[in-house]
This record gives C-alpha cells, structure tokens and sequence, in this order.
C-alpha cells in the first residue's frame, strides 16, 4: 500500500477504535483486535455533457469552489447513497443549473481521483449526454458560478481543471466532431 493511498489516513478502527487497525492487502485494512475489514472503493459521480440545440458547442460551467476553482468543468456530482447514477444527474443539473432534463444517455466511465479537504478520493465517473427541456431557465448555484456554451472546435482541455473531465471531454470531441 504506497504512501498516498487512502487507507494510510485511517489509524484506528472504526468499529472498535483499536490501533491494532493494519494493511490487509492492498484495498483493505482489518482490525487484529475485532475483525473488522474496510475495503476503500471508489465513490461514484456523475457528470453530463449538454449540448446546443445545433449539436455544436458544449455547455461548460465554471467552478465555484475548490478544487480547481474558476477552471471549466461539466456540471455534476458525487452519487447519493440510495440513488442512483440517472437520479444523480438530473438532481445535480437541477441543484447546479436550475434545468430539468428531459433524457440522460449513459456514454462511459472513468476512473479518477478527486482531492477533497486534502484528502484523495477515488471516484469512478460515469458520463452522461443530457437533453434538457428548456434552456431558457438556466441559473448557476451550488458549485457553478457561470455556465457558457462553446463551440467543440474552441474549446482548450487546458481550462478544465479536473484530470477526468479533461479525459472525458478530450474522448467525446474525438467522437463527436
């Protein structure tokens, strides 16, 4: 188990809070005290691509918190538990956009790792293309402090902040322009 891997953070068993809380193998700690075992899996997240009604250009927001704040990023989020990834991305895009979504198409995932108060969460992203039913009501909040749409050809991988959503959106200009 490297250095940087999460489980390193946790000391003391959650069940028991015994110190004798050490590496199992490489995706789990055990307590030699209880028994107990805690695997560190991914969280899930989703994340949507919108596009114009002429299917050219990409609806981008701009991140209003940290990590990477005021760099571009597509509107989404981490999965609640007890919901699931299609509820997760119409909540999200309500919360963070104000826009109801009409249909979310599943396209693909990607592992990523997201830093959240120092601490390295590994998450697995599932992407989405979203239609929305109107536009119009668009209205940034939550994480999102501005929204744009921009053409594929214009639009820099550079300005994204998040390594998945660089990846994400470099394979979907591939495949769609």
């Amino acid at each position: 188990m490297g250095k940087t891997h999460p489980l390193n953070l946790f000391k003391y068993c959650p069940r028991c809070g015994s110190e004798r809380f050490i590496e199992y193998d490489s995706k789990s700690k055990k307590c030699r005290q209880c028994g107990f075992q805690y695997y560190n899996n991914s969280s899930a997240s989703v994340a949507g691509f919108i596009l114009s009604d002429n299917g050219k250009e990409l609806l981008l927001c701009t991140r209003a918190k940290n990590p990477y704040k005021g760099t571009l990023d597509l509107t989404g989020g981490f999965i609640d538990n007890e919901e699931t990834a299609e509820e997760a991305i119409l909540r999200e895009i309500k919360e963070e956009l104000n826009l109801d979504v009409t249909k979310a198409t599943f396209l693909f995932s990607l592992p990523n790792i997201y830093l959240y108060s120092d601490f390295d969460v590994h998450t697995l992203d599932l992407f989405f293309l979203v239609e929305i039913a109107n536009i119009d009501k668009l209205k940034c909040s939550d994480d999102v402090s501005a929204a744009q749409f921009i053409p594929f050809k214009d639009i820099d991988i550079n300005t994204i902040g998040l390594s998945s959503i660089k990846k994400a959106v470099s394979k979907f200009l591939m495949e769609h322009v």
